[in-house]
């Protein structure tokens, strides 16, 4: 029996970026476990990948191309060669790129967080091209952004030292379903005496084995920061040597938090005086301290404000001075030194063109659009990898409309036939993580990975490198960047520094940064110092939700209850709903509500219930739950449309509006009312 080990780390959008061993017999995957080596995942895997080879070998899998041959969103399609499918794509792009190439839009996102399947052949093929540029703004943006004009980049302390910290803020993340291996280190805290303080909207399973759970109201945690900083001020519970040395802005912000009494916080944040005073004592006399921020805070309207104000109290505190005290939302940021964006994407390959940017938060709008001076050209064509609009993108209703369009030619990159690919002209069938090379940086540690091949593609699967490099054949493409293989553009990715050989030998380089990278300042600002009172966004402030009881009162009478859409445990965006062993351990869709929610309303447990808005309406189960704190309903997701009850998900109530800093989506910024199915 033919038997080996292989290499690899896991491609879903997470922060751990688990190094992984790939167990073969006789050309199949058998096993995937932790890489126990690998210093900050040490060898444990979450439920979702160590199910990874389910999801390989899946009965569903598509292996060969398809073309449509019934509506748009019926899913029928015929097999068809790959030599007739990219010459038509060829020439139907081609023909839409004589008009206007920015009438081609590419979609893609975090489907692989891979450097080659996500961001390198595919971005020089849109780029020759000429197509539209893709703001990929879904997830992350507002708080990515909102660091760098604070620290001058995505950067925060190290994972490993949260075991030394006597305080952990874990503020708006479910660790132990999203951040498994932060959530070990946490309990190494723990254990060692340190307190842990979750604060978030929802009782999440990370509440639960916390000290203490701070249950805001949604949107209201720059609130909650302004509050912490009045009470730091009050009790001068301040390093006042280091907001001296290291910070920029200060004096102004002081005053604007001066005016954030402990009562007004709690009224605002819906939790008390007393948790508010309490959670300051507890960070100011507390050392280290230590805060891990995640994505869920900044989907609201004043996401990226928010993240800047949480992001300033570490240096109010000094705690910066300590390796186990700062803050950590994204490490991604100390990977850009090394990282050689420049040779993976060739963005030189526009020449002079510059075209116009879409945002993938907009899609169901701007599908909708005709042309104008304004907007430019209606778009024509649509090339989807590595995301699923259809299920993830908010307003889904305008979404599935713009998808709907029979003058709308689209294809679809894909391993199933989702949402998305069932309004697709053409999907092409895209290898696993399992089944071709990539490489890898994260935005929770500082180590690079390597993932090796464990098999052959299945089928007649190719990876999306390829893909395009056969697309930007057949569309007649002649420049040497697009005869470059996957090895050349791996050994291309990072700078001569990070050694492609040490990567490939041991699986992952370790970057080489200090321990404690803000100890005495030197943020990666021009002034080295913490910007407080950033150019060109002024002092952060508390920004109200676009919905809430608080910025739009009438809207709020007749929609009543804050709606946010945490993922559900056993899902990763929408990547493994169809992963059968998984989805039997989520059940079904639901909805989360407080028993003096549900009350009132006459639901009970269990029962089949609709919540609604002026966007739409979504049918699920009511699980009467604490949760969900009262006024608030929690709509785990997210599932494939087409596997909920009606054809709905979450995203049928969502909007499109945007945050303040980043052009980020609102998810979890939206009133809806609940009520039984039938009434």
């Amino acid at each position: 029996m033919d038997s080996k080990l292989v290499r690899a780390a896991c491609p879903h959008d997470c922060p751990d970026t688990c190094a992984i061993r790939v167990t073969v017999h006789d050309g199949r995957v058998v096993k995937v476990q932790g890489d126990p080596d690998h210093p900050p995942t040490h060898g444990a895997l979450c439920t979702k990948v160590s199910r990874y080879p389910e999801r390989t070998y899946h009965a569903e899998r598509v292996l060969q191309p398809l073309r449509r041959i019934g509506p748009k969103g019926s899913g029928r399609f015929e097999p068809v060669g790959w030599t007739a499918a990219l010459a038509d794509i060829a020439v139907r792009l081609k023909a839409i790129a004589a008009r206007d190439a920015q009438a081609i839009v590419p979609y893609s996102y975090a489907g692989t967080m891979g450097l080659l399947q996500g961001e390198s052949m595919d971005r020089r093929f849109f780029h020759r091209l000429g197509a539209s540029l893709l703001d990929r703004t879904i997830c992350a943006s507002a708080g990515g952004d909102a660091l760098a004009a604070t620290y001058g980049g995505k950067l925060g302390m190290h994972l490993a030292h949260y075991a030394d910290s006597k305080l952990i803020l874990i503020w708006g993340s479910n660790s132990i379903a999203s951040n498994l291996h932060f959530w070990t280190f946490a309990q190494a805290a723990k254990r060692n005496g340190a307190k842990l303080v979750c604060i978030d909207p929802r009782r999440t399973e990370t509440a639960d084995k916390c000290h203490q759970h701070i249950a805001l109201l949604p949107g209201t945690d720059g609130a909650l920061a302004l509050g912490l900083m009045r009470e730091l001020i009050v009790n001068d519970w301040l390093d006042h040597d280091y907001i001296e040395r290291h910070t920029d802005g200060w004096p102004l912000l002081r005053e604007r938090a001066m005016a954030w009494t402990a009562e007004r916080t709690a009224q605002v944040c819906g939790i008390t005086a007393d948790e508010v005073r309490q959670l300051a004592r507890d960070y100011g006399t507390t050392k280290p301290a230590a805060i891990r921020l995640n994505y869920g805070m900044q989907r609201v309207h004043g996401g990226g404000n928010a993240v800047r104000l949480v992001a300033v109290l570490p240096c109010l505190v000094g705690a910066w001075r300590d390796a186990a005290g700062g803050m950590l939302l994204s490490a991604s940021g100390w990977f850009k030194r090394w990282r050689n964006d420049a040779a993976l994407q060739r963005p030189d390959l526009l020449g002079a063109r510059r075209p116009r940017t879409i945002n993938m938060v907009t899609i169901g709008d701007d599908l909708l659009r005709e042309a104008s001076p304004a907007f430019g050209p209606k778009i024509e064509a649509l090339i989807v990898y590595n995301s699923n609009p259809v299920a993830v993108a908010p307003e889904s209703p305008k979404v599935v409309k713009g998808f709907e369009r029979e003058d709308l030619f689209t294809v679809v990159l894909e391993q199933f036939l989702t949402d998305t690919a069932d309004h697709a002209d053409y999907v092409l069938p895209a290898t696993t993580q399992l089944e071709h090379l990539d490489v890898h940086t994260s935005y929770g540690h500082t180590y690079a990975l390597i993932n090796e091949p464990a098999v052959a593609p299945l089928g007649q699967a190719k990876p999306n490198t390829q893909i395009f490099r056969e697309l930007a054949a057949a569309m007649g493409f002649d420049e040497a960047c697009f005869r470059d293989d996957d090895e050349t553009l791996a050994r291309s990715a990072f700078t001569p520094e990070i050694d492609f050989e040490v990567l490939r030998r041991d699986g992952w380089v370790k970057l080489p940064l200090p321990e404690a990278p803000f100890a005495e300042g030197g943020f990666a600002t021009p002034s080295g110092k913490c910007m407080i009172d950033a150019p060109g966004l002024g002092l952060p402030d508390f920004v109200a939700n676009h919905e809430s009881a608080q910025s739009t009162p009438e809207l709020a009478r007749r929609y009543p209850l804050a709606m946010i859409s945490p993922p559900a445990r056993n899902f990763l965006n929408s990547s493994f709903v169809n992963v059968k062993s998984l989805r039997d351990i989520e059940g079904e869709p639901i909805v989360e509500i407080h028993e003096a929610d549900a009350a009132p309303r006459g639901i009970a447990d269990g029962a089949t219930v609709r919540i609604f808005n002026d966007r739409g309406s979504y049918v699920c189960k009511a699980r009467l739950s604490t949760r969900a704190r009262p006024g608030v309903v929690n709509g785990l997701g997210i599932w494939w449309r087409k596997l909920g009850l009606r054809g709905t998900n979450v995203n049928e109530l969502t909007h499109q509006k945007l945050t303040d800093i980043g052009r980020a989506p609102s998810f979890y910024d939206c009133l809806v009312e609940v009520a039984p199915a039938g009434s």
